[in-house]
This record gives C-alpha cells, structure tokens and sequence, in this order.
C-alpha cells in the first residue's frame, strides 16, 4: 500500500523538485520560448499585413492597368480613324486635283485644237485662192491666145455691160 499512498517526505521532495523545476523552467525556457512565440506571432501579422497590402497594391496596379488599357485602346481607334479620314480626305483632294487638271487639259486641247482648225481653214482658203487664179489665168490664157476668140469675148462683155 505503500505505493499508493506516498509519504510526506516523499510528497515534500516531490513538491520542492516541481516547484525547483517550475521557477527554472519559467527563468530560462519559458520567458526565451514565449518572446520567440511572440516574435513569431508578430512577424506572422506583419507578413500578413505585407501580403494584403500588396494584395492591395496588385490589385490597385490590375485596375491601373485596365484603364491604361481602355485609354490606348480608344486613343488607337481615335487614330486609326483620323488616319482613314486623311486618307480619304486626301484621296478625294488627289481626285479633285486630277479632274481639275484633266479639264484643264481638255480645255487647252480644245483651243489648240480650234486654233489649228482655223489656221488649217485659212490655209485651205489661200490654197483654194491661189489654185483658183492659177486655172483661171491658164484658162484665159489658153482662151485669150485666138485672137476670134478675144473678138469675141470682147463683144459679148460689151453687149452684156451695155445691157445692164
């Protein structure tokens, strides 16, 4: 029975070894591991603190982002369409340009042509002119070289002047 009920000797030594054991324990084991505990907590919260905030900042950087995004986008089909104005605004000037250049052409052929025409109709005038002079100056030659004949033509131009 000895064993189940100790003595109190053994109950005291028992007691004073805990206790011994305990204020040690609480010097050097408990104060070391319960700042290491704390320090760990602490730096566990300010790694969570450093997560969300670049949790945070991410975040802060997608939206950021996102709307760099839309503003180049619309400033791209801004300039895509500004370009394809200039470009059908300068198509058109080039096509006005050349209309206006073709008319001009035309209009210059058309006088140089009516110019040629004239000169062509005058020179054809003196052409007939002078042919016309040479068959009547061999025609009267050939007529004037009788002398009956110019008799007579002579008389006809009279009685022919005499009448009227």
């Amino acid at each position: 029975m000895e064993l189940v009920t100790p003595s109190i000797g053994l109950i005291f030594w028992t007691t004073l070894v805990f206790l011994i054991l305990l204020f040690v324990l609480g010097k050097y084991a408990w104060k070391p591991m319960l700042s290491a505990v704390k320090e760990r907590e602490a730096s566990i919260e300010d790694a969570l603190r450093a997560a969300e905030k670049a949790r945070e900042d991410i975040q802060k950087l997608t939206s950021d982002n996102e709307k760099l995004l839309q503003e180049a986008r619309l400033e791209r089909d801004k300039i895509i369409k500004e370009a394809a104005q200039a470009a059908n605004l300068l198509r058109q000037e080039a096509a006005d340009r050349a209309s206006a250049e073709a008319a001009q052409i035309l209009q210059k052929a058309r006088t140089a042509i009516d110019t040629e025409k004239e000169s062509a109709k005058a020179e054809i005038r003196t052409l007939v002119a002078q042919l016309s002079l040479e068959i009547a100056e061999k025609i009267l030659r050939s007529e004037l070289k009788n002398d009956q004949k110019n008799q007579d033509l002579v008389q006809t131009y009279l009685k022919e002047s005499k009448l009227n």
